[in-house]
């Protein structure tokens, strides 16, 4: 049963209904957190206000993935492409990241949440990293909830990692290049303990993936809204995964196919 405060008490129902008429979570729900710097300059704020506001909405965000029953939870924390941002910039994203964890890690606990991180998080300052890696370490027993933090990640390079992996498993004779194919491919990313995401969100109303799971959002559902990252809470991700239960998956095939492998499945 879900536990959700009164406040968002409409969506709880809306979404409840869905789950008692048979309608499916995504089981993996990715989000680009898009939008932290525009909500500040709209306040006259410095960007780091914004930054900090967002970590709000990545607390109520793993609150309400976990009460729901999300198994996996990706969140798009720290692009390659970041590391162009003015220096004072990173270092506060960088301090961040460090003080969120710090504070909600024992509610993680709690929560049975664990934590995991794809990308080149030896990128990361030491001071990030080892904090990052304690984190890991501490919840890795964790069943609940994963929330997977990219970090320093890119979409391109990690398919340039995968391939560069197949190709010296081929040069020392450990695969042939016959029997390369998608299952190896997924399973030469970071995210091969992961499934693919079935729902991708993206905040702030911008129409582009961003170099984000290339490979493993060939077939997800994409939800754009408007609402900058710093006001996406528990509500408006609900307001998502309503809007992922009501649509229909084809995979390719169409709708009588699916009506058919749904009877033959009962």
């Amino acid at each position: 049963m879900l536990r959700i405060g009164k406040r968002h008490s409409s969506k709880r129902e809306e979404l409840q209904a869905l789950l008692d008429q048979g309608y499916e979570l995504p089981r993996h729900v990715a989000i680009i957190m898009d939008g932290n710097g525009r909500w500040a300059k709209r306040r006259g704020l410095p960007r780091a206000a914004g930054h900090r506001e967002g970590v709000k909405s990545v607390k109520a965000v793993v609150q309400a993935a976990g009460e729901v029953g999300i198994d996996v939870l990706t969140l798009y924390t720290f692009s390659k492409e970041n590391w162009r941002r003015p220096v004072s910039e990173v270092s506060t994203l960088m301090k961040l990241l460090v003080s969120a964890l710090r504070k909600e890690i024992d509610e993680l606990m709690e929560n049975n949440v664990r934590l995991s991180v794809i990308g080149d998080l030896y990128d990361l300052p030491d001071f990030a990293r080892d904090e990052m890696l304690e984190g890991i370490q501490r919840t890795r027993h964790n069943t609940g909830l994963t929330l997977n933090l990219a970090l320093s990640y890119g979409g391109r390079t990690e398919i340039v990692h995968a391939m560069k992996d197949i190709a010296r498993r081929v040069a020392e004779g450990e695969l042939f290049w016959e029997d390369i194919d998608e299952e190896i491919i997924s399973q030469s990313l970071y995210t091969r303990n992961l499934p693919d995401p079935d729902l991708l969100i993206r905040t702030s109303g911008e129409q582009r993936i961003s170099n984000f799971l290339l490979w493993q959002i060939a077939y997800a559902e994409l939800y754009i809204t408007r609402t900058l990252w710093p006001d996406f809470r528990k509500r408006e991700f609900y307001e998502a995964l309503i809007s992922y239960m009501r649509r229909e998956r084809r995979f390719g095939m169409v709708s009588e196919q699916l009506a058919q492998k749904e009877v033959v499945a009962k």
